[in-house]
């Protein structure tokens, strides 16, 4: 049953284009090149609350001119349901007659919002939508949108971003910055703790608690500051259900939900065989660096875990979730990055190389080589460049920036 007048819808409508359009343009997203909005399919753009994703939407707006635009998260928009969609539509057509595009912020808030969109799109319409919650919005589009969408990740500010935001180059000196803040747009402004705790809060309450309808918040929020107290670190479901008295199928649901809201990833160890994916304990990583350190108390001085967090996040940028693993034979390596299912790049993150780590590091590297086939691996560390053999050193704060390679020149013999 329809909760909103068509007035009041309007008023709302007309408000939150007022405000939107006068919003700043923000700094360019990467993402803004490569989204492509004049397809026939509804283009979907998701991720974590506050990572810009309406600064996004405007910059993509004004890509296209003038646009239809709705924020459905707005509190004046609360009751808002599938049957106030048409009333909607005669809101636009009276204030922009004609518009053939539609633009919409947060839609995952209205049950059954796909009926919508499917709908115009079979009338030619452009769709433009974000959402806050990966979950959803895949379980939607798979059963109402089926080849009729393009889903697009949105995390926060990458260290490449970051420079761009503050006017500055790549250096260690920034790189540390950036580690110490990471990329939540507003915390890299004011440096206050609490918009990254609050934010914690919102989705812990709002993405997980409120919409799977949950009873257990202490429980919930425990499990979540634990996982992000252990970043880069192994985990079984088994373990965790056991450390806090709950059963195994709880713990995988929670980390879906903590997953599906973009807090926290998993990483499965790698493997030809599926079964030995599955059973293998995961590595878990959080969103960000500075959300990390303003959400735990472990992380005072453990650089070397954060690291490993941001090489994950900067691979998780460019690579599909099921692209990302972890190798573990005799030794170890953060990372194995394949396409299609084929190991193309074998990662190990090493805060500092020392005389008591180094043959460690390479090691772990180049057995992963060897065992997948992988003709080249690296080894990111905070500030050293170096390389033995096919296994190249590099600082992170280069790599994340695409700055050229010092080659170590060949021997004469």
């Amino acid at each position: 049953m329809s909760m909103l007048l068509g007035e009041r819808i309007k008023e709302i409508a007309q408000i939150q284009e007022k405000d939107f359009l006068s919003q700043e343009k923000g700094v360019k997203r990467d993402l803004l090149d490569i989204i492509e909005v004049n397809v026939p399919r509804a283009v979907i753009i998701s991720g974590i609350r506050r990572c810009g994703k309406s600064t996004l939407l405007k910059q993509l707006m004004e890509k296209a001119d003038k646009c239809n635009f709705f924020n459905f998260e707005d509190n004046r928009a609360s009751g808002f349901d599938v049957n106030d969609f048409e009333k909607l539509d005669q809101v636009f057509e009276e204030i922009h007659p004609g518009m053939d595009c539609y633009y919409f912020d947060e839609i995952q808030v209205v049950p059954e919002w796909e009926r919508f969109v499917r709908g115009k799109l079979d009338h030619g319409k452009k769709m433009v939508i974000t959402g806050s919650n990966a979950s959803l919005l895949s379980r939607e589009l798979g059963t109402k949108l089926t080849g009729r969408h393009l889903t697009y990740e949105l995390f926060p500010f990458s260290y490449s971003e970051a420079l761009r935001m503050k006017g500055r180059s790549p250096s260690l000196s920034t790189f540390n910055e950036y580690v110490e803040r990471g990329g939540f747009p507003e915390y890299m402004l004011s440096g206050t703790p609490d918009i990254l705790q609050q934010l914690f809060r919102d989705i812990i309450t709002r993405d997980i608690i409120v919409r799977y309808g949950l009873r257990k918040a202490v429980l919930v929020q425990s499990l979540a500051s634990y996982l992000l107290s252990n970043v880069g670190s192994e985990f079984s479901y088994s373990k965790l259900a056991e450390m806090f008295g709950i059963t195994t199928k709880s713990v995988i649901d929670y980390v879906y939900f903590f997953e599906a809201s973009y807090m926290l990833f998993t990483v499965p160890m790698f493997s030809y065989s599926y079964q030995k994916t599955i059973k293998n304990a995961k590595k878990v990583y959080g969103i960000d660096p500075g959300f990390i350190k303003a959400n735990t108390l472990s992380f005072t001085d453990n650089n070397g875990s954060l690291l490993e967090n941001i090489v994950f996040l900067q691979l998780r940028r460019s690579h599909r979730s099921d692209s990302i693993y972890y190798y573990k034979g005799k030794r170890e390596c953060d990372f194995i990055a394949a396409d299609r299912k084929k190991p193309v790049q074998a990662i190990q993150v090493c805060y500092k190389l020392t005389n008591d780590n180094m043959q460690r590091e390479i090691d772990g590297v180049m057995e992963a080589m060897d065992e997948l086939k992988i003709k080249n691996g690296l080894i990111i560390t905070m500030d050293q460049t170096d390389k033995f053999g096919e296994v190249e050193v590099i600082p992170a704060w280069k790599w994340m920036t695409g700055i050229p390679r010092v080659k170590t020149p060949k021997m004469k013999g």
